[in-house]
């Protein structure tokens, strides 16, 4: 029986250039090529869950124009259920501007984020039956935080669904936000933006975790790139190596992770096994352009996890 997750966030439009390096200030690159696609962290993170094979429920806002129509035709073409996905005349589509360094395969994004400040109370009030009979609710920080606040709050009380808090782009967060999420995916900077401790070595992760604990959140994941995960649980500690692959383009890896976390935590699976299979999917999406575009599906997945244990 398919596991139903709801992701609740933003949809951005994808402008991408290559560049032989990542520019410094006042500085012009030749570049390209360019690719123009969907993207956003939420919108992401919905199309890498439905193509593991969840149910997936999008709930977000675009804008009444020409990105905002091609956004729900790819989601729809993803299988990600839109029915309560807003369009608003207000604003814009949002956008994100990506450069992507040709030989290591490292980005600078800007966002723009246009429709995506429109997901409000309102509308989740709206969706509420929706959410609380998922499986898993995962959210990101590209939408207005009180947004974000009240979803935690709704589901905290509950046995489910399990709550995903995946905290980016970094920002310092008030803790009580933090604690009422059942799991928070973090990565190296997110980490020391939001505990205020320097991040040089995995000791300092797995400090900068504990204190996160200490917020009230039961999990912390921090996404570490090539150097893997780490988990920190009150009774686990561990590092998981990430898997070797040759890096294409690493937008939308953390997004990878996150989606296909939700996915193995919705099925049943521990936390170091579903983190062990986050890691393969964004190991996998690192190989290809682009972002929501490069994510594998589970079939790619489970071929590539039998194919790395021989």
């Amino acid at each position: 029986m398919e596991k139903r997750i709801t992701v609740i966030g933003s949809y951005n439009t994808d402008l991408v250039s290559k560049a032989p390096h990542l520019p410094k200030p006042g500085e012009t690159i030749l570049g390209g090529p360019f690719i123009m696609g969907p993207g956003g962290k939420g919108s992401n993170q919905a199309v890498c869950s439905a193509r593991l094979d969840a149910e997936v429920y999008f709930i977000g806002c675009i804008g009444n124009d020409n990105f905002g129509k091609i956004a729900k035709d790819f989601l729809l073409k993803e299988n990600v259920k839109v029915d309560y996905l807003k369009v608003t005349d207000k604003t814009h589509t949002g956008i994100a501007l990506i450069i992507v360094d040709d030989k290591t395969g490292e980005n600078m994004i800007v966002v723009a984020p246009g429709a995506n400040m429109e997901v409000n109370i309102e509308q989740i009030n709206a969706v509420k039956d929706i959410i609380l009979s998922s499986d898993v609710v995962l959210l990101q920080l590209e939408i207005p935080i009180e947004t974000i606040s009240y979803v935690l709050n709704l589901v905290s009380n509950e046995r489910k669904p399990l709550s995903i808090l995946n905290p980016a782009p970094a920002r310092k967060l008030d803790d009580k936000i933090l604690g009422k999420a059942d799991i928070v995916t973090p990565n190296r900077n997110e980490l020391e933006i939001i505990t205020g401790i320097k991040i040089e070595t995995l000791e300092d992760v797995e400090k900068a975790s504990i204190k996160m604990l200490s917020y009230g959140t039961k999990g912390v994941v921090v996404t570490l790139g090539k150097d893997g995960a780490f988990v920190v649980t009150e009774n686990k500690r561990k590092h998981i190596p990430s898997f070797k692959v040759e890096a294409v383009d690493t937008t939308g890896a953390g997004d990878a992770f996150n989606g296909g976390l939700a996915v193995a935590l919705s099925e049943g699976k521990d936390l170091i096994s579903a983190v062990t299979f986050a890691s393969a999917v964004a190991a996998l999406s690192v190989t290809k352009m682009g972002a929501a575009s490069s994510m594998p599906y589970r079939e790619e997945v489970e071929r590539f996890l039998k194919e790395y244990s021989n």
